[in-house]
């Protein structure tokens, strides 16, 4: 289940028409939002944490030149590209420590927010660690959090966005599923524990779609653009378990090309 707007508008349609008639048209959405500056806000999975090459200037927030967020501004050449998206970032810490580049000259937002607000971290350790019980105890706390307390934080979070960008189009977009259920894994979690971690991501992404709606921005999910690259797939587009273990359920490379871009592309 995704929920994304393919196409930005009436208008973007119209011009896929008539350049599939090989005549010019005005600037495409992308080319106007490359005219204003791009800012890209949010946690691990806009910073690219698990697709390595981080840049050395960013220190434990670990942007990486293969996230999307970096790989979009290359192909586009907005007026100014600030990346500070960072890894363990929750909705308060963007509040606080993302937004100062923000301005009224912003003409496009990237962000990620929600998965540290119900400690998705704490939740996977869980489930690795524990027994089955306590992982899907683990993730119903989880779906509980997510529907009752970060609607609010993600509220708070999007109008002080507005606020500081009040000309700008802001694309949320969502999180993955993390399992192809009935996969090709023959160890590790039960199916009980990969369909409990697929529907909490399933709610999480329902959560982010109506508030960043209610709040004007686009929604953008990714879970399309994963199918058939989910962990157990065959052709995983995430880190299982692995070393160093911050790369560990995040977007590897491929991930962040294949299916972050795409999504973000979409949405803008």
């Amino acid at each position: 289940m995704s929920v994304r707007r393919i196409w930005a508008s009436v208008s973007t349609l119209a011009l896929a028409a008539v350049a599939a008639l090989g005549v010019a048209g005005p600037a495409t959405a992308a080319g106007s939002a490359a005219a204003g500056g791009y800012v890209a806000l949010g946690d691990s999975y806009s910073s690219g944490v698990g697709a390595g090459s981080y840049l050395s200037d960013s220190g434990d927030c670990r942007r990486s030149t293969n996230a999307y967020p970096y790989l979009w501004a290359a192909a586009n050449s907005p007026a100014s590209f600030d990346f500070v998206a960072c890894s363990g970032a929750t909705t308060g810490s963007i509040a606080s420590s993302q937004l100062g580049v923000l301005s009224s000259s912003t003409s496009l937002v990237s962000v990620t927010a929600g998965g540290n607000d119900v400690g998705f971290a704490d939740v996977m350790q869980d489930c690795v660690l524990s027994s089955e019980a306590t992982c899907v105890n683990s993730v119903n706390t989880a779906v509980s959090q997510i529907q009752n307390s970060l609607p609010s934080s993600l509220d708070s979070l999007y109008d002080s966005i507005r606020a500081k960008a009040p000309q700008a189009q802001v694309v949320v977009l969502g999180y993955p599923r993390f399992y192809k259920l009935s996969g090709s894994c023959v160890a590790g979690l039960t199916e009980t524990e990969r369909s409990a971690i697929n529907n909490a991501s399933d709610v999480l992404n329902g959560v982010l779609a109506k508030r960043a709606a209610d709040a004007g921005f686009t929604f953008s999910g990714v879970a399309d653009e994963f199918t058939g690259h989910e962990l157990c797939s065959g052709d995983p587009w995430l880190n299982s378990v692995t070393l160093p273990v911050y790369n560990s359920y995040h977007p590897k490379a491929a991930g962040q090309s294949g299916g972050y871009l795409p999504a973000f592309r979409s949405a803008v």
